[in-house]
């Protein structure tokens, strides 16, 4: 019978219980067993799509166009879980089918409540991500810290489940808190009063993971053990790491994690295969070469608004065995300082990533320009291509106006626009391309040669293309379209000619990324970056 582990968090949110979670399934991976993930997020919210990147951090797309949560980025990252828009699940999503049920007569009359019409619409949506008959173990991340009010419906439907299926095949991994005192004490009853919480729910977790700055020691594991009813053996010290979070799965594997997780759920399989992961990691702590990238965005201010950009960052560096250094820079300052040139002094790449709304613009544009002009490897995803265009149609073309239609509708020269408005293409109408579609790469470009192959296939999120009307004047001033869809030839990717790396993408090519397969794009991105710098350094 299939097996499913729930993963919990107390007493604050953002401890890692996405990456906690995605290391258990990493380790599980290993030992050859098939997993999936799921994510359950408490908010009423149906998808995260319409949530601001500093309420939330990015919003993550599957190639089925679902705008979910970016703890599928680190599932996506540490297993090679497929991932959907089952995976993802939302309070709004819950209640939303509840009540279309309820208005279509569904219940036939009964009264509709929390249980068991939302726990079994719950459990419902579980079911159907671990459907496969090849999967063995389901991990679910319950989003929300225990205690939360909004969280209550799904411990209660994770509760079931023992009932439903027999304690022996259901598994509860508790995430929590190990503070600091100022006094340099490490103090448990956080830790206490969180378990207490699940127990009055009615879940005994099997495990705890213990968040802390450092290694517990053994009397303090031994303590833990006795006041939460968890056997000693299972109280795992979830330290932090020192190089990369691609560490996790190691230190738990040192601890025998997923060892106790198979004898709790009496699965036999062969030991962990952790040989490709740890050379990956061992890369990583072992980089003699540095190379710093300016990433010049809308969101800054929140490191998890461009996680996946960030990571593939790291995977571009693992690619070309060095170290990348990010050096952040809001756009908005760009805009307004007078000396913004020197913001970017001294890095060796410049990416501007994907966003919407023109707060910001005028900043990125003037770093791309600054980029171009210096021979600066520069990358551009989505909103990012589109401003190098906006930026070339400008200083190159000489139409000091050009503009997106999104920031501006007086525009005389509106290079990006929807859809509907190019009058060559047909209307598509205001909504957004989302998920995964194919591109055609255009022979003897940068990006055909990177990535060595004619049509590829990569996730869209964005309402905005280049505009094909004038599209003619951008190719004779100079400007390479390097990709286009295979239908209606929208421009996916341009590249400056005369430049050493200069390419913008329509697509997030982030989103595929990993430790283990690095993009191509991102690792190539890199390894001009690191070719800039040494020649810098002569």
């Amino acid at each position: 019978m299939k097996k499913y582990v729930f993963v919990t968090g107390g007493v604050c949110s953002s401890l890692g219980k996405g990456v906690a979670a995605t290391s258990l399934g990493n380790l599980l991976e290993s030992r050859g067993l098939q997993i999936r993930m799921v994510k359950i997020d408490p908010y009423i919210n149906v998808d995260a799509g319409t949530m601001s990147p500093f309420q939330h951090g990015e919003v993550y797309v599957t190639d089925d166009g679902a705008e979910t949560d970016l703890d599928l980025g680190n599932y996506a990252r540490f297993t090679n879980a497929p991932l959907s828009k089952v995976n993802s699940i939302t309070t709004g999503q819950v209640y939303q089918e509840v009540i279309k049920r309820e208005r279509e007569g569904r219940y036939l009359g009964r009264t509709v409540q929390v249980i068991p019409h939302i726990t079994d619409e719950i459990k419902r949506r579980i079911y159907l991500a671990s459907e496969d008959p090849e999967v063995d173990v389901t991990i679910i991340e319950i989003g929300g810290t225990v205690g939360d009010i909004e969280s209550v419906p799904y411990l209660e439907a994770a509760r079931q489940f023992i009932h439903d299926l027999g304690k022996e095949h259901v598994l509860f991994v508790h995430l929590t808190l190990i503070p600091l005192t100022v006094g340099g004490e490490l103090k448990t009853k956080p830790t206490q009063h969180s378990v207490k919480e699940l127990l009055e729910i009615g879940i005994q977790p099997d495990i705890l993971l213990c968040r802390a700055p450092y290694a517990l020691e053994d009397e303090m594991i031994r303590k833990i053990s006795l006041f939460t009813n968890v056997e000693k053996r299972a109280v795992i010290s979830a330290y932090d790491v020192k190089t990369t979070i691609y560490e996790l799965p190691i230190v738990f594997h040192q601890q025998h994690l997923d060892e106790i997780v198979l004898e709790k759920f009496a699965i036999e399989c062969k030991d962990a295969d952790l040989r490709c992961w740890t050379r990956m990691v061992e890369t990583i702590k072992k980089a003699k070469k540095t190379v710093t990238i300016g990433v010049v965005g809308k969101y800054i201010e929140l490191h998890d608004s461009y996680k996946s950009v960030y990571e593939a960052l790291v995977h571009g560096g693992i690619a070309n065995q060095a170290k990348v250094v990010l050096r952040k820079v809001d756009s908005e300052e760009i805009e307004t300082n007078e000396k913004a040139v020197e913001l970017l002094a001294g890095i060796d790449g410049l990416l501007v990533p994907g966003g919407f709304g023109e707060r910001g613009i005028a900043g990125m544009v003037k770093a791309v320009k600054w980029a171009r002009e210096n021979k600066i490897p520069c990358f551009g995803i989505c909103l990012g291509m589109q401003v190098m265009v906006i930026e070339y149609s400008r200083s190159v073309l000489g139409h000091d106006d050009a503009n997106s239609t999104e920031f501006s509708h007086q525009t005389t020269f509106p290079v990006i626009s929807l859809l509907e408005e190019q009058i060559d293409v047909k209307a598509y109408g205001g909504t957004m391309r989302l998920g995964r579609s194919a591109s055609k790469l255009c022979s003897g470009t940068m990006i055909s040669n990177i990535y060595d192959t004619e049509l590829i296939y990569e996730r869209h999120r964005h309402r905005y293309e280049v505009n094909n009307i004038h599209r003619k004047e951008l190719e004779e001033g100079g400007l390479i379209i390097a990709a286009t869809t295979p239908e209606d030839e929208l421009v996916e990717s341009v590249q400056w000619p005369d430049h050493p790396w200069g390419i913008g993408v329509q697509y997030h090519p982030e989103f595929k990324s990993t430790p283990i397969l690095p993009h191509p794009l991102f690792s190539s991105f890199i390894g001009a970056s690191l070719k800039h710098a040494e020649v810098e350094k002569k």
